[in-house]
């Protein structure tokens, strides 16, 4: 049995024919240059997380699972009006840019370096409109009707930034407001557990994908990220460590397509280990 995006057993043994896959340089050292794979990642992060930190002014607070997201990227935060906080946005309210939340994205296993992006977004804020839910899915709803019974600020973005490894880069506000989240955003600690907990043979059989020689000195290896391209493998040294991307054949679109994304690079595995010893081609370390 495997790992099933629901947490639910699904059969994951590889198909009887080879798959194409091949592994790639992990996204660990890259520096984005696309402004939508930034916006990707900023929203993923955001959708992600369940706290964020609030600044105004010379005040910050951190909320904790107190905001959710609308679709044009429209961060809702769930603070009572009564409060100190609450008093703060009704000052600042209808002011561009005077309230500031910053998010740190840390990867989701007990590993060294565990930082993988910073967002920080500038905005104006006003009281929620409830006519904007009219343009909101179900799972939007859903999340909205989770947050604590006080009042609902719609913070509007005028500036984000996003920092990743030695890079900081500005997101463009459009590509903000139309980007989607990675469709395994909310679920991807969730899925590493599963992955490391549950099926330790199944990760056994992923981690043959890597160089035998970035093995061979490695003190364990680990699985640190999973999207919708591929899952990234950290191979942890006394000195340091490289993160290697196996990328999925296809790209996945819904949580559901993840157990199909896997069983392909079980396949390779299978197929490599006919000739172990060799490194995989098109691996490079970072």
């Amino acid at each position: 049995m495997a790992l099933h995006p629901a947490g639910r057993p699904a059969e994951l043994a590889p198909p009887a024919t080879d798959a194409a896959a091949t592994a790639e340089p992990s996204v660990a050292g890259a520096h984005a240059t696309l402004t939508d794979a930034d916006a990707v990642m900023a929203r993923s992060v955001l959708s992600a997380t369940p706290s964020l930190r609030l600044r105004l002014g010379d005040a910050t607070v951190d909320l904790i699972e107190s905001h959710a997201v609308l679709p044009d990227g429209t961060v809702v935060l769930a603070v009572d009006a009564m409060t100190q906080t609450g008093g703060l946005l009704v000052a600042t309210r209808g002011r561009p840019g005077a309230v500031r939340l910053d998010v740190t994205q840390l990867v989701p296993v007990a590993v060294r370096s565990r930082v993988r992006a910073r967002v920080r977004m500038l905005g104006t804020v006003r009281r929620l409109d409830p006519a904007v839910l009219d343009s909101c899915d179900g799972d939007t709803i859903m999340s909205l009707l989770d947050l604590p019974p006080v009042a609902l600020w719609a913070f509007e973005p005028v500036e984000v930034g996003l920092g990743r490894d030695s890079s900081d880069t500005t997101v463009s506000i459009s590509a903000y407001r139309t980007a989607r989240p990675d469709p395994l955003a909310a679920d991807e600690a969730e899925y590493l557990q599963h992955l490391t907990q549950q099926h330790a043979d199944v990760f056994g059989q992923l981690v043959t994908l890597l160089d035998p020689a970035l093995t061979a000195v490695s003190a364990r290896v680990v699985p640190v990220a999973v999207d919708a391209d591929g899952i990234v493998l950290r191979a942890e040294a006394p000195d340091g460590h490289t993160d290697v991307r196996l990328p999925f054949v296809h790209r996945v679109t819904k949580s559901a397509d993840l157990p199909e994304g896997l069983r392909t690079l079980l396949a390779e595995a299978v197929r490599r280990d006919t000739s172990a010893g060799s490194a995989p081609d098109g691996v490079e370390h970072s």
